[in-house]
């Protein structure tokens, strides 16, 4: 039983892990969607959140703090461009982890992770607006359609002789 086990280890040493999740994150940062196990990615999103927090404060001691996390200097310099003006009225959140299903080998829950305001599919399906009918007054709707529908064939028939 895993009591007050705060950190999932994922069967590696901390050197192995800590490499490990700095590779995943500089990957996620570049790439803005990785592919990997659900276990890694609930594992990546307490590492890489608070470095995309640090990065709305463009500032050499948060570059040097966020550089000692991901040791990648392309990374980096895409966090602090691209990714925090991006987020920057966001106060949280800034992962999605998408379920994409189990993996042949092993059958490992599989998911996606990806950066929330960088995906254009749901970004423009979320602009969408939702209907705000009911039952009711679809009911009421469909009852004044046909009214006229009814009504307009008879007028036009006497016009037609």
């Amino acid at each position: 039983m895993r009591h007050n086990r705060a950190v999932n280890h994922l069967g590696r040493q901390s050197g192995h892990r800590k490499a490990m999740l700095a590779n995943m994150a500089s990957s996620l940062i570049l790439k803005k969607r990785i592919t990997t196990t659900e276990a890694k990615a609930k594992a990546l999103k307490p590492y890489v959140e608070p470095l995309i927090t640090k990065s709305k404060e463009d500032t050499t001691h948060s570059r040097r703090v966020v550089f000692s996390y991901l040791k990648d200097k392309e990374a980096t310099a895409e966090l602090f461009r691209t990714v925090a003006p991006k987020v920057a009225n966001r106060p949280g959140g800034y992962l999605r982890i998408l379920h994409t299903g189990l993996r042949h080998g092993d059958a490992a829950e599989m998911v996606m992770v990806e950066l929330v305001d960088f995906n254009e599919a749901a970004l423009a399906s979320g602009k969408k607006e939702a209907k705000k009918t009911t039952r009711r007054s679809r009911a009421k709707k469909a009852e004044a359609a046909e009214a006229p529908a009814a009504e307009a064939p008879a007028a036009e028939a006497p016009a037609a002789e």
